[in-house]
């Protein structure tokens, strides 16, 4: 199935980057606002201390679990956010070239932000993100079963 995603080019600014500039989705579609994702294992505890590349890992590792718990995968990301604990841009750059690994071609309008600190213990990076997906995987989704853990916290 397609993604309800269209990544906007503009050929009135440089192509020397690597993201569009903006995406585009038509309606109807449903859309996932996504916490951010952090460096954390299932006990909830920091991984890859120290390590900015190990920690990218994890945290895409994490975002794509909850993409795949509501059925979305990273081409229905239409916007993130990557935070990074540090000032120097090398330290940006492991991180980033970590996130365009898992990225591929969806290249989605992005931000990458060098942050003073970040809310848990060791943590050096964080990735926030917002997906759409089409109707019709919403409906799938209900029909198999994805997605049910939320609605029934939910309630």
């Amino acid at each position: 199935m397609s993604s309800a995603v269209r990544l906007v080019r503009n050929h009135r600014l440089t192509q020397a980057v690597d993201y569009a500039y903006a995406a585009a989705v038509d309606v109807p579609v449903r859309s996932l606002w996504l916490a951010g994702a952090c460096p954390l294992d299932t006990e909830g505890r920091t991984v890859a201390v120290g390590d900015y590349a190990g920690q990218a890992h994890q945290v895409m590792r994490n975002l794509l679990a909850v993409l795949e718990g509501e059925g979305a995968v990273l081409t229905d990301l239409v916007r993130t956010t990557v935070y990074v604990a540090s000032s120097r841009q090398s330290d940006l750059v492991a991180v980033w070239e970590v996130y365009r690994e898992y990225l591929g071609a969806h290249d989605v309008p992005s931000t990458l932000l060098g942050v003073s600190v970040l809310g848990y213990d060791d943590q050096l990076v964080e990735v926030e993100a917002v997906a759409v997906l089409k109707r019709e995987r919403e409906d799938e989704g209900a029909k198999s079963g994805v997605g049910a853990e939320s609605e029934a916290e939910a309630g």
